[in-house]
């Protein structure tokens, strides 16, 4: 079988799974989107079927990230309020632990085979702590160039990939040996990023987004070089932006067949989608909300979920038409989000 069609037998089975949970009742694991909420003490607990929250993690101040662990057994949220990286039974949604860490933290990353945490740590002098899952403890700090923002884990697992705003830097990290293995440094402070792979699941290119760029770069991963810089398309006339700030496009992340590429703007109140690997951009969604902060994907690559920061909800996207069908009210300044499948019940 060939990897592009094993990929496609294995969303369809996945939808499969989720589309029979009526008939079949409740099924050892459940996709959710899982939705932070910066200014306050939940996490909402998303179902992509109903678009309604149907749980929360509760008694987290300032959380920031959120990453689900590979088997769905525990959910990893980041503490601002606490320096702290809490962690949640993924069924019964209560916090099981407090892991203290070497600063405050923003977001992190899980890694493919569940084993790691990475925690970006945006208190100077930052880095990115490594959370031991089997122990539960921070087992070490790795050095960046800046104190970081994002982290991320390629989709291979080989690399851990950390943004610095302050040192306007990319650090690239070697998993294996946990040993710098190349940093970018950038005219502008680096905020979320997103990966392509090459046909053997290797890393191809970073899509970075940047501090006052409404768009993104493009990092090629091979030569460690931007080899492209694109703005996300004008406002129509007669359309005013949102907002300003430092951050006009904020939001990014790819589908998993590879093809495409969503991106938000914040300052253009929209979700941008460009066809891969050509670049192209092939259309944009109105967002009815404000302060489009983050995206995350449903695995079959049909619905983006958009955390929007200003007025408090989810705003949901259906890819194909690149239409709103809906807004979910959640919690306070909602930033971060991610997709996961839970052992909840909820």
């Amino acid at each position: 079988m060939t990897k592009g069609r094993g990929l496609h037998v294995g969303l369809a089975f996945l939808a499969g799974i989720i589309g029979c949970e009526s008939l079949l009742g409740d099924p050892p694991n459940k996709l959710r989107i899982l939705q932070t909420n910066s200014a306050g003490d939940n996490v909402a607990v998303i179902d992509p079927i109903t678009n309604k929250v149907v749980g929360q993690i509760e008694g987290i101040e300032a959380n920031h990230g959120v990453a689900v662990a590979p088997d769905g057994s525990r959910i990893y949220i980041s503490d601002e309020a606490e320096n702290t990286l809490d962690v949640a039974d993924g069924k019964t949604l209560k916090v099981v632990k407090r892991i203290p860490l070497s600063g405050r933290p923003n977001n992190i990353a899980v890694s493919p085979d569940g084993r790691r945490v990475y925690v970006a740590i945006i208190e100077a002098p930052g880095g990115v702590d490594v959370i031991d899952t089997g122990s539960l403890r921070d087992i070490k700090t790795l050095p960046t160039k800046g104190s970081i923002h994002n982290t991320y884990v390629t989709p291979d697992g080989k690399y851990v990939v950390a943004g610095s705003i302050a040192g306007k830097t990319v650090n690239v990290i070697d998993a294996q040996t946990d040993h710098t293995a190349w940093t970018l440094q950038m005219d502008l402070g680096v905020r979320p990023m997103a990966f392509a792979q090459n046909p053997d699941g290797s890393t191809k290119w970073i899509f970075v987004q940047l501090s006052n760029l409404n768009g993104f770069a493009v990092v090629d991963f091979a030569t460690h070089l931007e080899i492209k810089r694109i703005q996300n398309p004008p406002l129509p006339a007669g359309k005013a932006p949102v907002s300003g700030g430092a951050d006009p496009s904020h939001g990014i992340a790819v589908t998993a067949d590879g093809k495409t590429l969503l991106v938000c703007s914040r300052l253009n109140n929209a979700l941008y989608m460009y066809s891969l690997p050509d670049l192209k951009l092939v259309g944009g969604a109105d967002l009815g909300g404000k302060g489009a902060a983050w995206v995350t994907l449903t695995p079959d690559g049909k619905t983006a979920y958009v955390a929007m920061a200003v007025t408090n909800d989810v705003s949901v996207v259906d890819i194909s038409s690149l239409r709103e069908v809906t807004r979910i009210p959640v919690g306070f300044v909602p930033k971060r989000n991610t997709t996961g499948m839970l052992l909840s019940p909820y």
